[in-house]
């Protein structure tokens, strides 16, 4: 019932070529955009290019914000037809149901997490210390933290334009006291306290720590943990909000 979940939602993205193209495209082509917003910057010799710094960090939130607003509605248009009463009928696991929408998504944004990073290094010649393989894999652990979140942010949505109602609320917050803008040891303690508990801010510090840092720093193993644990919290939360089995 698993993989069947997961077949089946592939199948819907594969003919839905608009979804398709925000996945691969767009954290892309928008990674674009910020390098040339700093092209013509003029630094010291020696200094760091503010697009190594930048760049590396929107790795982690478009893929973010791309896969919670494609999760989210995915999954409305999947309650607001009856699909998911529907399945629910059937003696299809709520887990198989949930983990197979988590795992189908989460591939598509290895892939786009990939992408997307392959252009900052090979296109944008993205510079930092740390292994890429290691970027990838934070920008892959932060897209499927957008899904996880989407899936659960849905259940409180009645239509699409409330499901992107959620994106001031939930998503933009968090990228304004991840450490993008202002360093959190520089905000003041509520911000700082605040940020403590967003997700987003273990995804920044992350990838901060591989562009300090050759090697995998124990810190970098504790913002995967954390961050692995916010998405599997998520997930179980969302498996509540699922309509109960009726025949």
């Amino acid at each position: 019932m698993l993989w069947a979940t997961t077949a089946r939602v592939l199948k819907q993205l594969r003919h839905d070529h608009r979804s398709l193209a925000m996945i691969v495209v767009v954290p892309s082509a928008l990674l674009a955009i910020v390098y040339w917003l700093y092209e013509n910057e003029t630094l010291p010799p020696g200094a760091p290019r503010t697009f190594d710094r930048v760049g590396l960090i929107m790795l982690a939130i478009f893929p973010f914000i791309v896969m919670f607003l494609i999760t989210s509605i995915t999954m409305l248009r999947e309650r607001t037809t009856g699909t998911l009463e529907r399945l629910m009928t059937t003696p299809i696991h709520t887990g198989d149901l949930l983990f197979g929408y988590g795992i189908a998504f989460s591939l598509m944004a290895a892939v786009q997490s990939a992408i997307a990073t392959g252009v900052a290094y090979w296109v944008f010649n993205l510079d930092i210390k740390g292994n890429g393989g290691f970027v990838v894999l934070v920008a892959v652990v932060n897209a499927v933290l957008g899904v996880a979140l989407g899936l659960f942010c849905s259940a409180f949505a009645r239509t699409e334009f409330q499901a992107v109602q959620f994106m001031p609320v939930v998503v933009i917050p968090q990228i304004l006291l991840c450490g993008l803008f202002v360093a959190r040891d520089h905000m003041n303690d509520v911000f700082e306290a605040v940020s403590d508990w967003m997700p987003l801010t273990y995804s920044v510090n992350a990838l901060q720590e591989i562009a300090k840092n050759t090697d995998p720093t124990p810190a970098l193993w504790q913002d995967f943990g954390i961050m692995a644990a916010i998405v599997v919290g998520l997930l179980l939360l969302a498996s509540f909000t699922l309509p109960r089995k009726s025949s």
